[in-house]
């Protein structure tokens, strides 16, 4: 059965649509879709989600009833962000490429397709639900900290090392205009969050936030780690608990940041945004050992606990990063502020906390 071509909003998506997207899938053996109720999901910047709940003649009873679709942002702005930085064309290349070759709970993919030329594309996704999201506003447990840091170290192990990896162009840091891109911004970018949130961040933050072009300017280019998979936006945001009603422990979202770099940076971005500055304090020794311990017995060797360590401090310039070019790349909304500054605190604290900015001069 031949899959239905792109559809760019969910406004295309109907019965017919549906129906030839399951069958071509093997989701839908026999029978149809014969009604098919949208409603959007999540907290998507530069995507937007949709819960697609589905009716059925004549279908096999494990005929999904549910699936998730995932579109193109429909505000200008955000698309153009998810366009420019090559995010769409990440998300669907993991999912059609990298998914089932790493060990992490995502998703199965129903659908995946892109047009590079329009950056439309369709994500059609198994639904995890019912499950328990995670909320970056209002943080996490110790424990969720620990089962996420166990599945980042189920996407890092699988492809440590793969220098295959380096052959997938869109994946490729190397291959992209993406990173010397956001490093010739960061300037303007910098001076315009600063502009925007003016007494909102303490001056200590402040002054970590003016130092983030330079240090983002220093680590382009780092070989001194080994090579692996990336989530890139690791974050409670990303992070469903629970899902499909506890049969799994946890799912991971939003693939669209996936790239190639040192593991690290999720582990340090992870703790900085879940966790109360105070409660990374006092448990990110534990966490990242319970990390390295689950990336040997996952099969990583020469990788001491020393250098799992040292990393995790040296690359949570990320959490920074990713609190103040977010902000400035994406629709501004209440939520959105409140999300920014809450992770550019935690980066700035944990930078300053582990002398981060030094280790890049």
């Amino acid at each position: 059965m031949q899959r239905p071509p792109i559809a760019s909003t969910p406004q295309f998506i109907d019965a017919a649509w549906m129906t030839s997207t399951l069958q071509a899938s093997g989701d839908l053996p026999h029978g149809q879709v014969t009604h098919v109720q949208s409603r959007p999901v999540g907290n998507g910047l530069v995507g937007d989600s949709f819960r697609f709940e589905l009716a059925y003649a004549d279908a096999p009873q494990e005929a999904p009833a549910s699936v998730i679709g995932k579109f193109p942002a429909a505000d200008a702005a955000s698309r153009a962000s998810g366009a420019g930085l090559r995010l769409y064309l990440r998300e669907v290349g993991f999912y059609r490429d990298i998914a089932q070759t790493v060990d992490i709970s995502t998703p199965r993919p129903i659908y995946a397709d892109i047009d590079p030329e329009t950056h439309d594309f369709t994500l059609i996704l198994e639904d995890l639900g019912p499950a328990r999201a995670g909320d970056q506003l209002e943080g996490c447990s110790v424990e969720d900290a620990a089962t996420a840091l166990r599945e980042a170290a189920a996407l890092h192990a699988p492809r440590w090392g793969d220098a295959s990896l380096l052959d997938i162009d869109w994946l490729n840091p190397n291959n992209s205009e993406m990173t010397g891109q956001i490093a010739a911004a960061l300037p303007m970018v910098v001076a315009a969050f600063k502009d925007r949130y003016q007494g909102q961040l303490e001056p200590e933050c402040l002054a970590i936030v003016d130092r983030l072009p330079a240090a983002v300017l220093a680590m382009q280019g780092g070989t001194d780690f080994p090579i692996t998979l990336q989530h890139a936006d690791f974050r409670l945001d990303n992070i469903l608990f629970d899902v499909q009603g506890g049969g799994r422990r946890m799912g991971t979202l939003d693939w669209q940041t996936i790239t190639l770099g040192p593991a690290l940076t999720d582990v340090s971005y992870f703790l900085s945004a879940g966790l109360s500055p105070e409660i990374r304090r006092e448990h990110e020794r534990d966490l990242v050992g319970l990390y390295h311990a689950e990336l040997l017995q996952r099969g990583v060797r020469d990788y001491p606990l020393e250098a799992a360590w040292r990393d995790y401090q040296r690359f949570a310039v990320h959490g920074v990063l990713m609190g103040v070019f977010s902000a400035m790349a994406v629709e501004r909304t209440e939520r959105g502020d409140a999300l920014f500054l809450k992770m550019t605190r935690g980066g700035c604290l944990q930078a300053l906390d582990h002398g981060t900015f030094d280790m890049w001069g």
